[in-house]
């Protein structure tokens, strides 16, 4: 709907003692709500009701089987009634809406209708579609004419979401050649990170601060000029705001402003490199060892397509559900009247009986659905269960993409001898054990970071609800709460990717594995920094390169700027729209193999840091295989221990 323990491989031997055959009630769990959601939807749901418009008797346009089978469009007698404030409490305009099979192509009032009914009968078919039902009579008095003119009629349209696909796939048809041009470069890009991983960060390390000196001297030139210039030592405060920002540049202040900033910034660079180089080889080498073993693992690099189709699953389970959920209400019919001292306004009533005569002109129309029963008491509340379920499916697709993967590059770290030691169909492998023997972890800890984000997304409608409020203090602490859940979901979405890494090396369980996970972080703390900073910034790089690349290339080719292949171009009324889908095709694929070698450098990092504070008789049954990967950074015995400064 729209909705590991690691084998006795190489020398892993002595982390492979446990391995316990975890499955836990979360499985069931899982299957229940979904359960529970689909049966409560599918009794009570209707989805017709969201599909299909609703004329003002409860009644569908265009559906199948119905007395408005051929009138498909929703006639609205006076829109301008939509303006009434209480159509923000009904959700319904009060008005006369009924089914019809055209708009009006035309305009007349009922007194002009009348004359040209004198003259022609066949004037008045044309004019009766658009009266309410069982008035047949075109010499009615205007007295007695409820309707006075007639206006425009609203049409909800299917044509334009069929344009919209339509377009679309055009686009898509167009601009493939530029998405598999960004799938090899992306390929390419990863496997040659063995060899140039090195080179692009210190040549951007070298670069960054030849332009930080750069920018020191000229901010030094420009102040050395202020200096001789009469009124450039007025403060920026005194200043105020300026919308010309050429104000602020005529200012010394603002130069040295940027002179320290500068300065500070190239000091903190230069201290990294002079105390932190050796952490910035290991996170070089960490970068070349996962571009290797992607290399020898190539199968990891498409798992996301079986991600992305979970995902789609997923969000088709909750869309559909949701949908039913929605439409379960049953038809509530409401009391409209123009006068504003009728004491029957906006009260409940029954179509088939008119008790409230006494307000004249009030009729009893279709408001919307509802009921008053405890299940459509509720029915919000199933609708935040449905979105809990929602959230705790796509992270348990994002959790068993990660536990399979890291499973896969485990079982690469720790052969001894590469590619020989590596079991067979290793992604596979790590796969079936992620689904027989860690699936209550796995829905543990998505269920977890599911219950933070719905917090996350009530405080957000809150927020939406308090907007125009006057009330700062609880503004306030709403935004508080805000920022609290924000920097809780970014730590528990960081433990739960070294959870799962530990969960598919070790086999143990979740809370286990996120315990050593946590302090295993917390004694290379700064590795990690490094290595996380070094890691985002060789893949930012990746991801602008080649969709900046391929969106440069795709320019050449739709302007016809290539003679080789100008035969070749589309005939194109405008093409920025498939140029713009190639670049963001592009950085969504690179994205997509990019998140692969991250978690490859993930996995790596934890099994190196598990190798550095292991006791001193297991780090001699692993140096080898350490050495092997790391070569001389891991010859000094104080760089293993993590003891040098």
């Amino acid at each position: 709907m729209v909705f590991t323990a690691l084998y006795e491989w190489g020398c892993v031997k002595v982390f492979a003692e446990h391995l316990p055959l975890e499955f836990s009630v979360s499985d069931s769990s899982v299957l229940l709500c979904v359960c529970i959601s689909l049966c409560l939807a599918w009794l009570h749901g209707d989805p017709r009701k969201v599909l299909h418009p609703t004329d003002s008797y409860g009644r569908f346009c265009g559906q199948k089987g119905t007395p408005n089978a051929k009138k498909p469009i929703l006639f609205y007698f006076n829109i301008l009634k939509c303006a009434n404030p209480a159509v923000l409490i009904n959700l319904q305009c009060p008005t006369t809406q009924m089914c019809v099979l055209k708009c009006p192509d035309r305009f007349a009032t009922y007194t002009d209708m009348q004359l040209q009914h004198k003259l022609s009968k066949s004037y008045w078919e044309y004019y009766r579609q658009f009266c309410k039902p069982g008035f047949n009579d075109p010499n009615k008095g205007d007295f007695h004419i409820f309707r006075p003119n007639l206006l425009m009629c609203v049409c909800v349209c299917v044509c334009v979401c069929v344009c919209v696909c339509v377009c679309v796939c055009v686009c898509v048809c167009v601009s493939y050649r530029g998405l598999l041009i960004s799938l090899v470069v992306s390929l390419v890009f990863i496997l040659l990170l063995r060899f140039t991983a090195r080179l692009l960060l210190w040549f951007t390390i070298i670069a960054v601060i030849f332009l930080l000196a750069y920018g020191m001297w000229y901010c030094s030139m420009e102040l050395s000029q202020l200096r001789e210039t009469p009124g450039s030592d007025v403060a920026i405060v005194d200043v105020g705001l300026h919308t010309d920002l050429q104000v602020y540049l005529q200012l010394r202040q603002t130069w040295i402003i940027f002179l320290v900033s500068l300065g500070l910034t190239e000091v903190s660079i230069l201290v990294m490199l002079i105390f932190l180089r050796r952490r910035v080889q290991v996170a070089i080498a960490l970068l070349r060892e996962a571009s290797r073993a992607m290399s020898y693992i190539m199968s990891t690099l498409f798992y996301p397509v079986v991600t992305f189709f979970l995902l789609a699953v997923c969000i088709s389970y909750w869309a559909v559900t949701a949908v039913f959920l929605a439409s379960s209400n049953e038809a509530v019919y409401k009391v409209m009247s123009p006068e504003a001292n009728c004491p029957y306004a906006n009260k409940t009533c029954n179509p088939e009986v008119h008790p409230f005569s006494s307000c004249l002109g009030s009729q009893c129309t279709f408001a919307f659905y509802g009921g008053e029963t405890p299940y459509h008491r509720y029915l919000f509340i199933l609708q935040l269960f449905n979105l809990l379920v929602f959230l705790w499916l796509v992270n348990f697709s994002l959790a068993l993409e990660q536990c399979t993967l890291a499973g896969a590059f485990a079982s690469y770290y720790w052969a001894k001898r590469k590619p020989q030691d590596i079991p067979p169909c290793p992604l596979f492998s790590s796969f079936s054990r992620a689904i027989r023997y860690h699936t209550g972890s796995l829905a543990f800890g998505a269920l977890i970071l599911s219950v933070v984000q719905l917090v996350r997304i009530i405080l957000e409608y809150l927020d939406q609800k308090l907007r125009g409020s006057n009330n700062m203090v609880s503004r306030f602490i709403l935004c508080c709460l805000k920022c609290c859940f924000w920097c809780l979901e970014r730590f528990i979405r960081y433990m739960n990717r070294n959870a799962y890494i530990m969960v598919a090396i070790y086999g143990k369980n979740f809370c286990t594995s996120a315990q050593e996970a946590f302090f295993l972080l917390m004694r290379n703390v700064v590795r990690v920094a490094v290595l996380d900073r070094v890691t985002d910034f060789l893949l930012f790089l990746g991801k602008v390169l080649i969709a900046g690349g391929v969106g440069i290339v795709a320019f050449f080719f739709f302007t016809r700027k290539i003679p080789v292949i100008q035969e070749e171009v589309p005939t194109l009324n405008n093409y920025w729209v498939p140029l713009l889908t190639v670049v963001a095709g592009s950085y969504l694929i690179a994205h997509g193999f990019f998140s692969v070698y991250a978690m490859c450098v993930d996995t790596l990092f934890l099994c190196f840091c598990k190798y550095t504070t292991a006791p001193t008789t297991e780090k001699a049954n692993l140096a080898e295989v350490v050495i092997a990967l790391f070569g001389s950074l891991c010859l000094d015995s104080s760089f293993l221990t993590g003891h040098h400064k």
